[in-house]
C-alpha cells in the first residue's frame, strides 16, 4: 500500500502529538466520529495502557466529552494500579455505571494504538469495551433497554 506524501506528513504529526500526550499524561484518548452516511456510532479509546501491561479501553455510542471523561476516569484507576477484568462493574449507579467486557476484534478498532505500538491488526493490542448503563436504567442485554442496538453495539459486532 502506497501512501501519498501529504498523508505521511499528517501521520507523522499525529504520531508526534500522540507520543507527547502519552509522555505528559501516560494515556491519550482517541475519539472517532463517523461520516453522515455511516450507521455506526462514534467511539473513543485509550492509547497508552498497553504500555503499562493492561488492555486499552473503548467506549461506544457517547459524545466526545462523555467518552473522554469516562475513559480518563477509568484509565486513572488502571494507572493507579487497578487491573480490570471482564465482567467487573465500575461505578455505584447512575449514568456512569459501566461493565468491563472483552473486545474480540481490537484490530478492527484500535488503529492509533496499533500504530503507536507498531502492531499489525492481526496482532493487535488487546482491549476492553466499557459498556454503559442507559440513564433511564439497564444495559443492552436487559429486557426493555431503552436504546436501539445501534446506539451501543455489543463487543465484536462493530468496527471502525
Amino acid at each position: 500500500m502506497t501512501t501519498d506524501p501529504q498523508t505521511l506528513a499528517w501521520l507523522d504529526q499525529e504520531d508526534s502529538r500522540l507520543a507527547q500526550t502519552i509522555r505528559a499524561h501516560r494515556v491519550a484518548v482517541q475519539y472517532v466520529v463517523r461520516g453522515d452516511e455511516s450507521d455506526e456510532p462514534p467511539f473513543g479509546y485509550t492509547v497508552g495502557l498497553f504500555g503499562v501491561g493492561h488492555p486499552e479501553l473503548v467506549v461506544v455510542g457517547v459524545g466526545y466529552e462523555t467518552a473522554c471523561g469516562l475513559l480518563n476516569r477509568v484509565a486513572g484507576l488502571v494507572l493507579g494500579g487497578r487491573d480490570l477484568v471482564p465482567g467487573e462493574v465500575i461505578g455505584d449507579g447512575g449514568p456512569e455505571l459501566l461493565v468491563v467486557e472483552q473486545l474480540p476484534n481490537p484490530g478492527e478498532v484500535l488503529y492509533s494504538a496499533n500504530r503507536f505500538y507498531e502492531r499489525p491488526d492481526e496482532y493487535s493490542v488487546p482491549a476492553y469495551q466499557l459498556t454503559w448503563a442507559h440513564p433511564d436504567g439497564g444495559f443492552p442485554w436487559d429486557p426493555g433497554y431503552p436504546c436501539p442496538p445501534e446506539c451501543q453495539p455489543r463487543p465484536g459486532t462493530w468496527r471502525a
